[in-house]
């Protein structure tokens, strides 16, 4: 949510933030050998400026956004051409459930 203020330095230090507390959540996942999902629907705090008029930017972006897998089965890895519908179908597979038919995703693991 700092990223839409448009105020840089809040945005950096906001990322740093969230980057100490994310390394702080991964630790414990693989401390109890669970497993863990890191992802982000928009961009934002990656372009503060606007690029044609040189103002604070602060709306969301559409750039590509990270998911990333943590501590889950080496056997398998996360297949590169995602989108967001796919991200509930992924962890449906992961809890060995069915995916219902009205869903149009598919899930991001292949075997490695």
């Amino acid at each position: 949510m700092v990223g839409h203020t448009g105020v840089q330095a809040a945005a950096v230090k906001a990322v740093e933030a969230v980057d100490e507390c994310v390394g702080k959540a991964v630790e414990a996942v693989k401390e109890m050998d669970g497993a863990m999902f890191i992802c982000a629907d928009h961009g934002n705090a990656e372009q503060l400026i606007d690029y044609e008029t040189g103002d604070p930017f602060t709306a969301h972006t559409t750039n590509q956004v990270p998911f990333i897998l943590v501590n889950y089965d080496r056997d398998y890895t996360l297949r590169e051409d995602g989108c967001l519908a796919d991200i509930i179908p992924t962890l449906i597979q992961i809890m060995g459930r069915e995916q219902p038919a009205e869903m149009t995703g598919s899930s991001l693991l292949v075997k490695a």
